[in-house]
């Protein structure tokens, strides 16, 4: 599937290569890991999201191969939020390389978020040639809306920034639309090109959602105890940029140690080990791993409520346990 999902979103990028272009297109292409220093697989990334899009709608009797332009569709709104959110957070590094605003600046790197929307939008309506024009609406319908929740998580995670009455209650709605939407969305998008009905189309959702959930807590884990070397993102802790992640919000709720420090004002670079020793002797780490799991069951639960096709559902599970037990 991987080198399928590559030519499409080779094809959709293509679309800005055009006379006078070319600078342009080099940006694009460098953020998918197609060209510059470091480019290859570790720089392209995991293509997590295509990956769930054509296997779901395998294991939902469908043709993956119909499902392509809406899995490039995904990858594309995927890449163009994380130009548009280093230059939000300030991170110079992705997938171990320079950023794009790093390399060609802020106003560039904006415009070049932009121009992956735009093309993620035009590439889902080529589902009209691989499917009907009925689904190709409802999918791009489907993604629209997905965009505007991803919007909403990313206001409420920056929002949070200078929020300092902050509950566990409060994290939930925030990795909903920021990281479980594009995964939800994913999953039914699979089971609704293969012409699923309506409640394997529900199940599929939930399974997206609920394995979206689990990946963000799981990243918030390595955000604290993870190695940036294995990572590939900037070496900052969560600890040091303030980020209203699980574990931190269920260290405040203790009210202990580590929450008396962090109401003292800002973590500095010499305090983060020993801050995140202080939060995994309160309980932080085993209660969000033990969450991760939870999740993940939760997940494969409603997976298996869709009765899929053995081939492409343990391919899922595959998927999904990597997802959940990844170091980096």
């Amino acid at each position: 599937m991987l080198p399928c999902i590559e030519d499409e979103l080779q094809r959709a990028v293509d679309l800005v290569k055009v006379h006078g272009m070319q600078e342009y297109h080099r940006m694009l292409a460098y953020h998918m890991g197609w060209e510059g220093e470091g480019a290859g697989p570790t720089a392209r990334g995991k293509r997590i999201r295509p990956l769930l899009v054509l296997l779901t709608d395998g294991a939902a009797q469908g043709d993956w191969n119909n499902a392509l332009p809406a899995a490039a569709a995904v990858e594309l709104i995927h890449n163009f939020s994380l130009i548009h959110d280093d230059i939000q957070d300030g991170s110079d590094q992705r997938r171990g390389r320079p950023t794009v605003w790093k390399a060609w600046g802020t106003a560039q790197a904006i415009n070049s978020g932009d121009a992956m929307f735009a093309l993620a939008h035009l590439t889902i309506f080529r589902l009209a040639g691989t499917t009907n024009e009925h689904t190709a609406f409802q999918a791009a319908h489907m993604l629209q809306e997905t965009c505007l929740e991803l919007t909403k998580g990313q206001f409420l995670d920056m929002s949070y920034e200078t929020q300092s009455q902050l509950m566990i209650e409060d994290y939930w709605p925030m990795v909903s639309g920021k990281t479980a939407a594009l995964l939800a969305t994913c999953t039914e998008l699979g089971a609704l090109i293969a012409g699923a009905d309506e409640r394997i189309r529900s199940y599929y959702r939930q399974f997206g959602r609920s394995l979206g959930l689990a990946f963000q807590v799981q990243d918030d884990i390595l955000g604290i105890w993870g190695d940036a070397a294995l990572t590939g993102k900037s070496a900052e802790s969560d600890l040091l940029t303030g980020k209203k992640s699980l574990p931190v919000l269920f260290g405040l709720s203790q009210k202990g140690r580590f929450s008396q420090r962090w109401a003292e004002g800002p973590i500095q670079p010499d305090e983060v080990s020993q801050l995140a020793k202080v939060l995994e002797e309160e309980g932080a780490y085993n209660y969000t791993q033990n969450t991760s799991a939870e999740l993940t069951q939760r997940a494969l639960q409603s997976l298996s409520d869709t009765q899929p096709i053995s081939e492409y559902a343990d391919a899922l599970i595959e998927l999904a346990n990597h997802l959940v037990n990844r170091r980096g």
